[in-house]
């Protein structure tokens, strides 16, 4: 009779754990309601990109021939750019050193930055250290710096109506510091970057 009971009062105790730990009506719906949520909040940052990216082709479409959208190729422009990226390409002249431009090369479109305009003196030294007049360029938009595929001498003077340009990955962009792409003339110049849309951690503005 001993035995027998101390085997009901655990059939017992087993049989409360199991209705102890039956979720209550109360946690069942908070947890349909945390799950509904978080499926509406995905919704809703869908949404949200889809309009962006239709407000940004809109906004392209109304400044017509004044700006166009381009897919960047290649990793020349990492990090400030990376390979697959969205950017608006406002067309001007009025080009500064710093600014990221687009231009037309062995009818390939480029994407480079603008290190020096005409007239300027540009040096390079064995580490990448880029001077321009004789003063050391701060470039945060540059991961690491490289002397690159280079075969100018320097120092080198930009010559009229010439942009020097380099790409922000320094170790991989071939351009003007080689001799086969050299400076750009204005004539090439389709215009300035204004604006990565795509992807969507990098939209914003281009600097």
């Amino acid at each position: 009779m001993m035995m027998t009971g101390i085997k009901k009062r655990e059939k017992q105790d087993g049989y409360n754990h199991w209705i102890e730990n039956i979720p209550s009506t109360d946690a069942l719906e908070t947890e349909l309601y945390r799950s509904r949520a978080e499926e509406h909040h995905q919704i809703t940052i869908k949404y949200i990109i889809c309009s962006c990216l239709v407000c940004l082709a809109l906004a392209a479409f109304i400044c017509g021939f004044r700006t166009s959208v381009f897919r960047i190729y290649g990793n020349s422009m990492s990090p400030t750019l990376e390979t697959g990226s969205l950017v608006l390409v406002k067309k001007t002249t009025a080009i500064q050193e710093g600014d990221v431009i687009g231009f037309y090369y062995n009818n390939k479109l480029l994407i480079k930055r603008v290190i020096a305009g005409p007239g300027n003196m540009v040096e390079l030294d064995n580490d990448g250290n880029v001077y321009l007049n004789g003063h050391l360029l701060e470039e945060s938009y540059i991961s690491a710096k490289a002397r690159g595929d280079c075969n100018l001498e320097f120092p080198y003077q930009v010559p009229d109506g010439k942009y020097f340009v380099m790409g922000d990955e320094r170790s991989e962009s071939l351009d003007s510091r080689n001799a086969s792409i050299g400076c750009i003339g204005a004539e090439q110049v389709v215009g300035k970057i204004t604006f990565c849309i795509w992807p969507i951690t990098n939209i914003g503005l281009v600097r």
